[in-house]
C-alpha cells in the first residue's frame, strides 16, 4: 500500500483529475451510509477498527477515520476514488479479485491486510470482507483491526524469552524462578545439578525444602527479606544461605534475588541466581561467633598469642577452640583450617581482611 502522499500524487498526475475527483466525491457523498441511526454511524466512523464500503467497480463509497489512517489520509480523500489510487497495481488486482470472490459467493471472507506504514515499515491488519446491500446494489464492506503493534510486542516477547532461556540454560549459573509463595516455577540445569535432582523433580518444589534448617538466624533474616521483596519494599536482595541437596550435603551459597512482575502491591515472581557456592559437606554444628573470628584471624596470619589477645582468651581456651575446629572441619593444621574455612563457605572468598561469609555478604537490598 502507498501512503497518503502517494495517493495525492496520483491525483495530480492525471490531467483534468481535479474535476473528475470532485465528481467522484459528489457521487460518493450521495452513496454514503444512511444516517438514520446517527449514534451508531458516529460510533463506526470514529471506531478504532478500520472499516470501508466499496462498490463492485472498486470505488470507495464510505470509509471511517481508522481505515483512512492506514493510508495516511482522511475519509474525504478516499470517498469517490478507486483502489488503484491508493494501492500498488499488484495489490489492487489482488483486492479486486477478492472483492469479486465475495460478490460471487455472497459469503464473508477472513482476510489479513498488509500495508505500508507512514514510518516505512510494513503493517498488518486482520478482519473480514463481506457483501452488503447499499441503495439496491450489492457492495463490498470490510472491517479490520490493526495488529501491527501486537505482533511486534509478541515477537519482542518471544525474543526476550529465547534470550532468557539461552542465558538460563547455557550460562552455567544455577538459577530458578520462584512464585510469590516460594515454589520453583522454572530452573536451570545447573540448579538441578546443584541439588542433585532431575530438572522435573526440582520444578514444583517449595524453596524452603532446599534450605538447611540451620542456622536458624540466617533463615529468619532470609524470610524477612523475602517478605520485603514480595511486598515490593525492596527490589533486590544479595545474601548467603546454606543449601541442602538430595543427599543431605550442605553448602553455603551467595544468592541474588530480584523481583519481576510490576503489580500495584505485590511481586509475582522472584529470580534467584547463585553466583558462588562452597564445597558440599556433611552437616556439622554451627560455629560460634568466637570460632568464626578465630578462623578469620588465622586466615589473616595472626599468631596464637595475637588471637588470644585480640579475643581476650586464655591460651588454654584458645587451644580448646582450635582443637574443636580441627575436629569439626576435619583439618589437622592451621593452613588446613583456613583452607577448609574457605571451601566450606565459612569465610568470604572475596573479602579482605578475612571475615565471615555472612558478614561479608549482609542482606543488602535495593
Amino acid at each position: 500500500m502507498r501512503t497518503g502522499e502517494s495517493a495525492d500524487a496520483g491525483g495530480l498526475a492525471d490531467p483534468g483529475g481535479s474535476q473528475r475527483t470532485a465528481h467522484r466525491r459528489q457521487r460518493g457523498a450521495e452513496l454514503a451510509p444512511p444516517r438514520g441511526y446517527a449514534a451508531f454511524a458516529d460510533l463506526v466512523d470514529l471506531a478504532p477498527a478500520a472499516a470501508f464500503i466499496r462498490d463492485r467497480d472498486g470505488r470507495y463509497l464510505w470509509a471511517n477515520h481508522a481505515y483512512a489512517h492506514l493510508y495516511g489520509t482522511v475519509p474525504q480523500q478516499l470517498v469517490g476514488r478507486y483502489i488503484e489510487d491508493f494501492d500498488a497495481p499488484a495489490e489492487a488486482d489482488r483486492f479486486r479479485a477478492l472483492d469479486q470472490q465475495i460478490l460471487t459467493r455472497g459469503t464473508p471472507v477472513r482476510h489479513t491486510l498488509r500495508y505500508l506504514r507512514q514510518d516505512g515499515t510494513t503493517g498488518r491488519a486482520v478482519g473480514h470482507r463481506f457483501p452488503v446491500r447499499e441503495q439496491s446494489r450489492t457492495c463490498i464492506a470490510g472491517i479490520y483491526v490493526d495488529i501491527t503493534d501486537h505482533l511486534r510486542a509478541t515477537a519482542q516477547r518471544q525474543e526476550a524469552e529465547e534470550n532468557l532461556s539461552a542465558l538460563r540454560d547455557h550460562s552455567g549459573l544455577p538459577c530458578a524462578l520462584l512464585s510469590a509463595n516460594g515454589r520453583v516455577i522454572e530452573a536451570s540445569v545447573a540448579a538441578a545439578e546443584l541439588f542433585r535432582l532431575g530438572l522435573t523433580d526440582l520444578v514444583g518444589r517449595r524453596a524452603h525444602t532446599l534450605l538447611a534448617p540451620e542456622p536458624e538466624l540466617d533463615l529468619d533474616r532470609l524470610h524477612r527479606r523475602w517478605n520485603s521483596l514480595i511486598a515490593r519494599r525492596t527490589r533486590r536482595v544479595e545474601t548467603t544461605a546454606v543449601l541442602v541437596d538430595a543427599h543431605g550435603l550442605q553448602r553455603r551459597a551467595e544468592l541474588h534475588l530480584t523481583t519481576i512482575g510490576h503489580s500495584a502491591s505485590r511481586a509475582r515472581h522472584v529470580w534467584v541466581v547463585i553466583t558462588h557456592q562452597s564445597l558440599a559437606h556433611e552437616a556439622h554444628p554451627p560455629l560460634t561467633a568466637a570460632q568464626i573470628r578465630i578462623l578469620s584471624l588465622l586466615a589473616h596470619g595472626s599468631s596464637n598469642s595475637d588471637i588470644a589477645a585480640s579475643l581476650k582468651l586464655s591460651r588454654q581456651t584458645l587451644d580448646y577452640h582450635l582443637s574443636r575446629l580441627r575436629h569439626l572441619l576435619g583439618a589437622a593444621t592451621r593452613p588446613a583450617l583456613v583452607a577448609r574455612a574457605y571451601v566450606l563457605g565459612i569465610l568470604a572468598p572475596h573479602a579482605w581482611p578475612p571475615r565471615s561469609a555472612t558478614a561479608a555478604h549482609p542482606l543488602s537490598t535495593a
